[in-house]
């Protein structure tokens, strides 16, 4: 029977003529190779095969096909156009929710900067009090010494260095006042006796008369 090449065995069996070319490939559909290196099947291959289509619908029916082809390849578009689609829709979607968690953290940040600067100045406050009043302490305890001080000077309590002119001094005025006291109880002595004496001399004359 005749040969014919890719592109007519395509037609005659209503195949595409990459399937043509395929089949040839695998070993599928058995070929011969002419004087131009044109691969060809014999009809009665191609009939073994795939089978041949009724006379005068050939062409038709390659026409189908490559309509029917055409329309698949044109879903299958659609449908990756549709998933593109989705992807980038899901894509926005997450950038939407990333920046509002950018804005969310945006805002904390700046209530943490906040509530870090009015810790700091509270914290600058209070050591400037702490300071304040330390020193306030420290200079009641000066005053508070100085009054204890004074009121021990004035009371004579202070403990000062040795004065050797009033030591003498306060010999001279102890010693003066021993001699005092004994010239005071010598002069009661005398006293008392010269009173004993009289007391005595009456004591006789009344006895006498």
């Amino acid at each position: 029977m005749a040969k014919v090449g890719a592109q007519r065995a395509a037609e005659l069996t209503g195949r595409s003529k990459s399937t043509i070319q395929r089949a040839m490939g695998t070993g599928k559909l058995s070929f011969e190779v002419d004087a131009n290196g044109r691969r060809t099947v014999d009809v009665s291959e191609l009939d073994r095969v795939f089978g041949l289509l009724p006379q005068g619908s050939g062409h038709a029916a390659l026409q189908n096909n490559a309509s029917a082809e055409a329309e698949l390849k044109r879903a299958a578009d659609m449908l990756e156009i549709e998933r593109l689609k989705m992807r980038v829709k899901m894509l926005e979607e997450q950038v939407d929710s990333l920046k509002d968690q950018l804005e969310d953290n945006k805002a904390q940040r700046d209530q943490w900067q906040k509530q870090a600067q009015q810790v700091l100045l509270t914290s600058q406050y209070s050591q400037k009090q702490a300071e304040e009043l330390k020193a306030e302490l420290v200079e009641q305890q000066r005053r508070v010494k100085m009054r204890r001080m004074q009121e021990l000077e004035k009371a004579g309590k202070l403990h000062k260095p040795a004065n050797p002119a009033a030591n003498t001094v306060r010999g001279t005025a102890q010693n003066a006042d021993q001699a005092a006291t004994d010239s005071g109880k010598a002069a009661a002595a005398q006293i008392q006796g010269l009173w004993q004496k009289i007391r005595g001399e009456k004591t006789g004359d009344k006895t006498a008369a």
